[in-house]
């Protein structure tokens, strides 16, 4: 297989000969750089391109074109090569056709004509799609390979680890691929050994385990120092944020996640209202981004689950799943939340055998052209319904309020709308899953009555849930599990029992001095990436001032 392909695209020739010349002084080494004088003749070449089986990795396409515009030629594009970057080259009067294509093509960026110099205006923007698209890009036979039947769990699990920590895989599922079986027969295992994790230099995991899995790609599972000025739980947002600045600002920092770095808003598929990022960027994106930044910084990240806190003296101990223990002098705790659970018969058996909490990212290749259900009426329900509609031949959300106003934010509402196969099914609720070994019907309930129907993929997302019950009793938790801090300590206007400090809990401080928290497992956070980075950068201020005492 050849390298990617960069298509430009542009009827006027000396324009066009401008474009290429520019592309192949920087990308050159890494892409083969191709052109057409048309949209036609651009649409022409992606068939030939896609009938080879090769990548295109960004089109780039000027506006104004006769008998095809630019915007309806990535518009075909996207059709034909979905994962592709989509950039238009516009003129200053053509600007505001270039921010509507960015909903209604779906375009990734737009680029004002002349770009002079490429290296300011043109290469900074291309770097960041190319990068974009390299993260998302999983080459055919390359590398890592997982070989197990779509309707396992197991299988599901481990899909989702590799893939919410970047880690690039080719899945081939022994029920639609025969190849897998060759694959199976050359590393010497049979299908009574799948989920199978195969690797370049002839080795390969059987069934693996988190840990296993974790170590085997070359995950840190073991800290280096038995003590940090900053041990951080969690690598959501809120932890990545404090990792960044804390690290930056001379703290030893440790940032403890069990599973990849991004939690939940890591898996989603699409964030369209952080600020700087006018066309959007994924969740694994961000969290990517997140993660260099603090490593860069010498933040340090293990993958390992925590299982407890303890005070001693001024230093706070942090237990960990095997059993050992770092020290720090302050601990944040930011795990954000799990998906809340499902309450209807069938859900529990049937959850990674068609049913799924988030896990857009990981299953929506493997629901093309099919009817896929989306349970939830907030922002990351939307987002999934409009990733899944790329994919699946037609979408269903089932929403239990009378409309998507008052949970979701306008923009997806107007996307969604907008978006012929996603239907919005409101005043509805699934209250059973139906099937032996996998998904095969949902009994839905609306205004109508009850109905049965066919169905092989459900997808939850219904709020939010704290898993807080390994905390020890000294850090206060509200009725519903989620971190009290700073104010919300007081009862009566009354300091917790216990507090001993001869001051007031800092902002972020839970009632165990020295250990803070941030992000959606904060008592009145507001459910927001922004806010959650927010608050994990503040929190090392405080953390500063708890320090300064010492």
């Amino acid at each position: 297989m050849g390298k990617p392909v960069i298509l430009a695209v542009d009827d006027d020739v000396s324009v066009l000969e401008a474009v290429i010349q520019d592309l192949r002084r920087k990308y050159g080494a890494g892409y083969r750089i191709l052109r057409a004088g048309s949209g036609q003749a651009a649409l022409d070449t992606c068939i030939q391109l896609e009938q080879r089986g090769d990548a295109v990795a960004l089109f780039l396409s000027d506006q104004r074109m006769p008998g095809m515009s630019g915007v309806d030629f990535l518009e075909k594009a996207q059709k034909i090569y979905p994962e592709a970057k989509r950039a238009l080259l516009t003129a200053y009067a053509d600007t505001e056709a270039a921010i509507k294509a960015i909903n209604t093509a779906k375009i990734h960026y737009y680029l004002t004509k002349p770009w002079d110099p490429p290296e300011e205006q043109l290469y900074p923007v291309l770097d960041d799609l190319l990068e974009a698209w390299k993260e998302g890009y999983r080459p055919p036979f390359e590398g890592l390979r997982v070989v197990g039947p779509r309707w396992s769990l197991q299988d599901h699990q481990v899909r989702d680890f590799l893939s919410r920590n970047q880690i690039p895989y080719v899945w081939l599922d022994p029920e639609t691929d025969s190849q897998a079986f060759d694959l199976l027969a050359r590393y010497k295992l049979n299908d009574r050994q799948l989920p199978a994790v195969l690797f370049p230099d002839g080795s390969s995991l059987v069934q693996p385990t988190q840990q296993a899995l974790a170590e085997k790609v070359g995950l840190s599972t073991h800290a280096a120092s038995d003590f940090y000025d900053l041990v951080v739980i969690g690598a959501g947002p809120a932890g990545l944020a404090a990792a960044v600045y804390a690290a930056s600002e001379g703290l030893r920092t440790l940032v403890i996640e069990p599973e990849a770095p991004g939690g939940q808003a890591g898996s989603s598929s699409r964030i369209e209202n952080y600020l700087g990022f006018p066309s959007g960027l994924s969740g694994a994106d961000l969290a990517r981004r997140a993660y260099v930044q603090a490593s860069r910084f010498n933040a340090e990240f293990l993958t390992q689950c925590v299982t407890g806190i303890r005070a001693e003296n001024q230093y706070r101990l942090v237990r960990l799943g095997d059993a050992r223990e770092v020290s720090c002098h302050v601990c944040l705790i930011a795990i954000g939340v799990n998906y809340r659970r499902l309450d209807a018969p069938g859900i529990d058996r049937l959850t990674g055998l068609g049913v799924y909490y988030g896990a857009a990212l990981v299953e929506a290749r493997s629901c093309r052209d099919e009817h896929v259900y989306i349970i939830g009426g907030a922002n990351s329900a939307g987002q999934a319904a409009m990733h899944f509609s790329k994919y699946a031949g037609r979408v269903t959300m089932l929403v239990r309020a009378e409309s998507l106003e008052k949970t979701m934010s306008k923009y997806l509402i107007d996307q969604i709308a907008q978006t012929s196969n996603i239907t919005v099914e409101t005043r509805t609720q699934v209250i059973e899953a139906m099937g032996e070994s996998r998904l095969e019907c949902l009994k839905i309930r609306n205004g109508s009555g009850d109905q049965v129907r066919p169905a092989s993929a459900l997808f939850v997302f219904i709020g939010a849930a704290p898993v807080t019950d390994w905390l020890p009793e000294e850090v206060m938790r509200d009725p519903n599990g989620f971190v009290l801090s700073g104010p919300d300590l007081k009862v009566e206007n009354k300091l917790p029992r216990g507090w001993k400090e001869d001051r007031e809990p800092y902002l972020l401080e839970t009632s165990l001095p020295g250990v803070f928290v941030a992000g959606d497992i904060r008592h009145g956070s507001v459910k927001r990436v922004a806010s959650a980075v927010g608050e994990g950068s503040i929190a090392v201020q405080f953390m500063h001032q708890y320090l300064a005492r010492f």
